[in-house]
């Protein structure tokens, strides 16, 4: 049986991302994002619903969205669902349901910081969600 597993998100993220390095060196960045959805209900009263999903990014796409992305930045996301399952220190077992991003598209040019130079990148992707740590990925144009 064949099997499809892609996502693609347009959004705004709810907080700025969280940057965090893997015992090999490895970059990881963890955001939110938020999608609205405006519908018309059966009353004919306009209505609004927001989605929150967690996003996770590895390795230099990592890298870049924690120095290019602050809370409210617009990004398109594309990615796969992963999900993960943990038990807690009291025993108590939890899941989650993720986005891994392949790619993150910035959809606005403004730079994280004030005093930083003009260079934001239109597009980063990786070719792996979970990178090999060997390979060269400084060959992102930026």
């Amino acid at each position: 049986m064949a099997s499809l597993n892609k996502v693609l998100l347009m959004g705004n993220l709810t907080r700025d991302p969280d940057v965090r390095y893997v015992p090999s060196g490895t970059a990881v960045a963890e955001f939110s994002m938020a999608m609205n959805r405006i519908y018309t209900n059966q009353a004919k009263e306009r209505k609004e619903e927001v989605c929150y999903v967690k996003i996770v990014t590895w390795g230099k796409l990592a890298e870049n969205c924690s120095k290019y992305l602050t809370k409210g930045s617009p990004v398109f996301v594309e990615g796969r669902l992963q999900s993960r399952s943990w038990e807690t220190k009291d025993g108590e077992k939890r899941n989650i349901l993720e986005v891994v991003a392949d790619r993150v598209q910035f959809l606005s040019s403004r730079p994280k910081t004030e005093g930083a130079q003009k260079e934001t990148a239109d597009m980063v992707s990786s070719t792996d969600a979970v990178p090999d740590v060997s390979s060269d990925l400084d060959d992102v144009p930026f």
